[in-house]
């Protein structure tokens, strides 16, 4: 995603003075663009390109008459092409709306592992529950300090490349949720102009607490009060035989929606599930991660933050529809989990750095004496056919924990200074490595999505790039020959890396294939009537088979993002770059037999040290299982 440039420019939330987002069907004075819509013979060559590597000639050439059939004057794709173009016209983005329903709400699989993704925050220097509580409520007040900026309009303008960047997700992290449904998801999102609510969610032994973080005159808890509520909560949740009902919300979203169905129909049940729901996030205090060994640790850690180690750990810990949820370990383990259909990674990040720059700052507000009433409990009715629901829960989450598989590493012999001291773009130096490991790893290249942001454009999400994959393949062989010159390798090195960051500022203008083609098919699945055949052409279900998820997320702290892979037979890989290193976190799953997280690390760890003699440095340190 990349680093973020902040100007001395306030960013203004919705009914200030500054210029709206635009009425539906008016035009746009807000000062973002919107989203364009790229031409279609643009996309159409672009896609056609892409499939070089992926698939036989013979199948290229089958897929090049469908493409011409569906982008000739007059076709199917100019009519579809129209649709979008009126649409793009009459809509603040064009894409956004589409992209958050069709990628997250219609989606049935569980949120844990295969959608919200988790950040693994630096260990605290605290090992007991003292420590663990006084550091939980120094982050609330940061995260609540955070928040004042974005309500006193005072949260400046992120920059990316020189372009600014849109604010609207930081409005919606706070007080919303997503609902589960029989069918697709809801969401559930705070109303402008309505007051916020003014109370968090904290949970602990599987028990949930409403913790009201607001004075009766507005200000916050000091770090003293909200320490002082966190200690009464410790004491009102000691005991460890409640029922882990959060795993329902990490359960197959079909199976959660019927079961929140039967849930709710209690009155009590209702009132303390709305209550975590509307909370501004939620704070989970977490027993001790389970140490196996010194190797295996940081994926350890990295597992607890994404799923919670499972029904016998702390999985229960959790309301996995929760926008926002802040883990703080016993033993100095902490992280965020939160969920896509709301916020991407750069917003999070930010919110993350501002979060530990404020623990870092000595506390020198001291408590009032006046006394703050015990924060309630929110008690669940547990029926048999809850329980069982209950049971359900645990065993397919246990399932789908036991089938992760996770490596987690740190690269010391290099960070982003390098590429940027010989003029190359860092980030598309990392996607090559990629390519390049997963090449060293499976004999072949694949089809990869890089997701990048969009928030160069009002509304903006995200998009995919698709690696430079013929130069990379030219690269790749280079590097494998008996007897290659550095000269010729380090010329093909710099070719390649050239040509994934050209294609990467073509997504960031808005003009990358994968959503434009999924547009395309959406529109045509709106009208109602037969696919185009290139939506149908097994090239297609090649090129959306996605067998490498990549994604930087910068962050100025040591930290590391992790999320599992699109597919069963794919990886999962997300990068932190720092100046001298870079965190890497890859998983895949046990279940396909192709696929092994660690091997991959060690592939990619190779082919680093390689660039690294590349590039004129010596190979540096750091194991495949190092501390993140």
């Amino acid at each position: 995603m990349g680093r973020w440039r902040f100007l001395l420019q306030p960013w203004r939330a919705a009914g200030s003075r500054a210029p709206r987002p635009p009425a539906r069907g008016l035009a746009s004075s807000f000062p973002l663009p919107r989203q364009p819509v790229p031409p279609l013979a643009q996309t159409l060559e672009r896609y056609l390109r892409s499939l070089e590597v992926l698939v036989t000639p013979e199948e290229l050439e089958e897929t090049r008459q469908l493409v011409q059939e569906f982008g000739a004057p007059g076709g199917e794709g100019a009519r579809l092409q129209a649709q979008l173009e009126r649409r793009a016209a009459r809509m603040e983005n064009w894409l956004s709306d589409w992209w958050v329903q069709s990628a997250y709400l219609e989606s049935r699989l569980p949120l844990t592992v295969h959608s919200s993704p988790a950040v693994v925050l630096p260990k605290q220097d605290y090992s007991d529950w003292r420590g663990q509580l006084r550091f939980a409520a120094k982050l609330i007040a940061g995260v609540l300090d955070f928040k004042a900026k974005i309500d006193q309009q005072a949260l400046l303008v992120e920059y990316r490349g020189g372009h600014p960047q849109c604010m609207a997700q930081y409005s919606r992290l706070f007080a919303s949720c997503r609902l589960p449904g029989p069918k697709h998801d809801g969401l559930l999102l705070p109303t402008p102009g309505r007051r916020a609510p003014t109370f968090i969610t904290v949970v602990r032994n599987f028990q949930f607490f409403q913790l009201e973080v607001y004075n009766s005159d507005g200000t916050p808890l000091t770090v003293d009060q909200v320490h002082l509520q966190l200690q009464r909560v410790r004491g009102l949740s000691w005991k460890t035989d409640k029922e882990p009902l959060g795993v329902l919300t990490g359960d197959h979203r079909h199976t959660w929606g019927q079961a929140y169905s039967t849930l709710m129909r209690d009155r009590l049940n209702r009132e303390s599930a709305r209550c975590i729901q509307r909370s501004l996030f939620t704070v989970c205090l977490d027993a001790p991660v389970l140490k196996v060994s010194d190797e295996r640790y940081p994926s350890r850690v990295a597992a607890q933050m994404l799923h919670g180690g499972g029904s016998y750990s702390n999985s229960g810990n959790r309301w996995f529809d929760k926008t926002l949820q802040f883990i703080v370990g016993e033993d100095g383990v902490c992280g965020v989990l939160y969920e896509q259909a709301v916020a991407d990674g750069a917003p999070i990040a930010t919110i993350i750095d501002h979060v530990l720059d404020y623990c870092k700052d000595p506390d020198t507000a001291r408590a009032p004496m006046t006394p703050l009433p015990l924060p309630p409990k929110l008690y669940f009715y547990i029926t048999p056919e809850i329980q069982w629901d209950i049971e359900r829960a645990k065993q397919n989450l246990d399932i789908l924990i036991t089938d992760l598989d996770i490596s987690c590493f740190t690269y010391r012999g290099f960070g982003q200074g390098l590429p940027k001291r010989w003029g190359l773009r860092p980030d598309s130096l990392f996607q090559v490595a990629l390519q390049l490991a997963y090449y060293r790893t499976h004999g072949s290249l694949c089809a990869t999505s890089e997701v990048v942001s969009l928030r160069r454009f009002h509304q903006g999400r995200t998009d995919a790039v698709r690696p430079a994959a013929p130069p990379v393949l030219r690269l790749a062989r280079a590097m494998d020959a008996p007897h290659g010159q550095d000269e010729e390798t380090r010329s093909l090195l710099q070719a390649a890396v050239e040509s994934q960051s050209a294609r990467t500022e073509q997504v960031l203008a808005g003009q990358g294939i994968d959503r434009h083609l999924l547009g395309l098919k959406l529109a045509a699945i709106g009208d109602g009537q037969r696919l185009p055949g290139i939506f149908m052409d097994t090239a297609y279900a090649i090129a959306t088979h996605c067998r490498l998820l990549t994604g930087q997320v910068s962050s100025r702290s040591d930290c590391l993002m992790v999320y599992g892979p699109q597919v069963p037979d794919g990886y999962g890989v997300c990068y932190n770059p720092l100046d001298a290193h870079v965190n890497f976190a890859i998983t895949a799953f046990n279940c396909c037999h192709e696929t092994h997280a660690r091997r991959l690390a060690r592939a990619l760890h190779r082919v680093l040290d390689q660039l690294a003699r590349l590039l004129g440095e010596s190979p540096g340190g750091g194991d495949v299982e190092g501390q993140p």
